[in-house]
């Protein structure tokens, strides 16, 4: 596992803030943000990119491309595999992003309008396709197997990860890094999603803005970075007497078909999303111990997420730990559904509950267990990881612990 967060860089670093109950969320210093009424975000905190690329690679790169190739770098240490396998015909790489490149895009925009067209930069195309990322980490370490970029908004880490599950499972790959990342903290990513009112205006206490399923929530908090997963077949991983950390055992994807935002009534496509993966998994709903909720803090999400674990789970839902750790991160978009897999594998291994911040006025429509405010201690064997996107994707992963 590899993060990039806006706590900073590791994994253990990120499970521990997250179990501390430790904000990320900061004043925006990426850009003047006086003519904005959003100026909060997630921003990535003391990342050092020049400890991975030099100079002259990072020139050529979108933040959200350098995010993943660090989080890659930690993934394969972490694994054991940053020297490669054996056949890396067998070894893919599959990431989503939401955006892509999109600093690179207003980057050379603004040349365009204020230079002309022979001011834009060679690299301008190469620089900000989502499909960019995954292309680089190949070539840095020499995988040759499926290669591409899954974009369904913010479902896309955990369509990408599914991906890599089933393409595994197809035996089409022996190993695939997986995930997800971000950069999104730009001028025109903000004036949009705040014309939309989709944001957090609470600018004067940056880190109590984020309150999924709080009564007084207002909008999400925009967060940036990467989430990344070596998912392995278990036949393979064994031989090479690889630690397995945990198992991914189901993915469900769905559409609501119901509206370009906003999610269908009752979470009805989040329902099928859930069911399909706790099916794929070949377990029963009684068997999930935790959710990794969307939780975004939006109005709508938290009320309509709530209303699909309860139709789905019954009376279920009431044994049920459930947390947003968008809650400390903000909402990474395209690459939630990787730092949320991570914080989901970590739960199940050391047995903890990030919790739910700034959890302070219970909202009616919202009545599940969120674990608000401090970390808790119960077993957990299977977690669920829930995503949903803008254009009504959905997208759902069931872990659980590994056993031999």
């Amino acid at each position: 596992m590899g993060i990039v967060s806006p706590f900073g860089v590791g994994v253990h670093h990120f499970w521990d803030c997250l179990l501390a109950g430790k904000s990320g969320i900061s004043t925006v210093t990426k850009f003047d943000t006086s003519d904005f009424a959003v100026k909060i975000g997630g921003e990535v905190k003391n990342f050092q990119p020049e400890n991975y690329l030099d100079k002259k690679e990072l020139n050529r790169l979108d933040e959200f491309a350098v995010l993943a190739m660090a989080a890659a770098d930690e993934a394969l240490k972490h694994a054991n595999l940053q020297n490669g396998i054996n056949d890396m015909d067998r070894f893919g790489v599959i990431l989503g992003s939401g955006v892509g490149g999109l600093q690179t895009m207003e980057d050379q925009n603004r040349k365009m309008i204020n230079r002309g067209p022979r001011a834009i930069s060679p690299f301008f195309i190469p620089m900000f396709i989502p499909d960019i990322a995954p292309g680089h980490i190949s070539i840095r370490w020499g995988m040759k197997g499926p290669n591409y970029s899954v974009v369904s908004a913010c479902a896309s880490a955990t369509n990408a990860i599914g991906d890599a599950y089933r393409l595994i499972q197809y035996g089409d790959a022996d190993v695939i890094l997986t995930g997800g990342s971000e950069a999104a903290i730009t001028p025109i990513a903000y004036a949009g999603f705040s014309n939309m009112k989709a944001l957090s205006t609470n600018n004067d206490e940056p880190e109590e803005a984020s309150r999924p399923f709080d009564l007084k929530r207002d909008g999400f908090i925009m967060g940036e970075g990467a989430g990344l997963l070596v998912l392995e077949a278990a036949d393979h991983a064994t031989a090479r007497d690889a630690t397995i950390y945990g198992e991914v055992a189901g993915y469900g994807a769905t559409g609501d078909a119901f509206h370009i935002t906003a999610p269908a009534p009752g979470g009805e496509g989040a329902v099928r999303a859930m069911k399909r993966a706790i099916s794929d998994a070949d377990l029963n709903l009684e068997d999930i111990d935790y959710i990794n909720a969307h939780g975004t803090s939006t109005p709508y999400n938290d009320k309509n997420e709530t209303a699909a674990i309860r139709e789905l789970f019954g009376a279920h839902a009431n044994s049920l730990s459930v947390s947003s750790t968008k809650s400390m991160t903000g909402h990474l978009l395209g690459a939630s559904g990787g730092i949320e897999a991570v914080a989901c594998i970590m739960t199940i291994l050391e047995n903890k509950i990030a919790p739910t911040i700034n959890y302070e006025t219970p909202d009616p429509d919202c009545n599940l267990d969120y674990t608000p405010n401090v970390s808790s201690e119960r077993e957990v064997n299977v977690a669920m990881s829930n995503t949903f996107g803008f254009g009504g994707h959905n997208a759902v992963l069931v872990v659980k612990q590994w056993e031999d």
